[in-house]
Formats: C-alpha cells, structure tokens, sequence
C-alpha cells in the first residue's frame, strides 16, 4: 500500500511541474507571438494624406518642388524617407502632383526652366511639363500623386 502511496506523489508532482512549467510557457509565448505577427495583422488606413505645404509657395505655369519626410512601417521596423514632389498649376485651383523620381532606374529629375522641361541626368531623359517622356530611355511618364486643398494646404495621397 506504501509504494501506491509514493507512485501516486510522484504522479502528481509531475503533474503539478508540467502544469506549472506550462502555464509559464504560455505566459511567454502570447506577448511574444503578438510581437512578431502583431505589425501583420494591422490595417493599413486606406487613405494616407500628406502635407506638402501652402498653396501660395506654388507659382502659376512653373512646377514648383516641394520636400517633406514621412515614416514608412514595414512590420515592426519604421523608417523615415525624404519625399520630393513637383507641384504644378495653371490656373491657382487644379493641382497636378508629380514625383521627381526617373522612371527609367529612379535618379532624381530635376525642372531646367530654360528648356521647360524636367532632366534626368542618368540618361539624358527628357520629361515635359506634365510629366510625359519627350526623350530618352524611361518607359513611361512620371508617376502622379492625388492631390487636395484644405484650408489653403496642399496635400498628396500616398499608395500603400
């Protein structure tokens, strides 16, 4: 009847051990999975407004570069990025935002006035007033942004 005794204690010290240890296990285990899949999981707002800055900076006829940082996410790591864009607008009320960006091997374009075009020094890339390709390599025009006035702000909507 002893060693029924002593077999049922061991039993139940094991059981209890395992109980604990599991328990501790579970414990670490949900903050930690919710770190790594956490970033996963949320949803991205559909709709990412920046802004650029005031309607007055921009000049009739002339593209006008405006720069701002934003933060990107990409699950837990933040970056920061320099964002260029060209501003351009005829008539003071319809905006046309454009990147600065090549769409050949993405080198910075720059606006030449004399010549009334934007010039990617890479290749020798042309692009006109409203971001189509006039000479060079690149195989389509300037990526275009969405944009918005409120309160006399300029605002870009950014893709995911």
């Amino acid at each position: 009847m002893e060693e029924k005794d002593q077999l049922g204690r061991r039993n139940f010290l094991a059981i209890a051990i395992g109980a604990i240890g599991a328990v501790i296990g579970v414990v670490i285990a949900i903050p930690a999975v919710a770190y790594v899949v956490g970033p996963a999981l949320k949803r991205k707002t559909s709709e990412d407004w920046v802004r650029l800055g005031p309607t007055s900076k921009v000049e009739l006829g002339t593209p006008t570069l405006f720069k701002t940082t934003i933060e990107r996410q990409t699950g837990w790591i933040v970056t920061e990025e320099e964002l260029s864009i060209y501003i351009l607008t005829e008539d003071g009320r319809d905006y046309i935002a454009l990147s600065n960006i090549c769409t050949h091997l993405g080198c910075r374009v720059r606006w030449i006035t004399d010549q009334g075009q934007y010039f990617c020094p890479c290749h020798n890339a042309a692009f006109d007033k409203i971001g189509l390709v006039v000479s060079g390599p690149p195989p389509r025009p300037l990526d275009r942004y969405e944009t918005k006035v409120e309160d006399d702000q300029l605002y870009i909507l950014l893709g995911g």
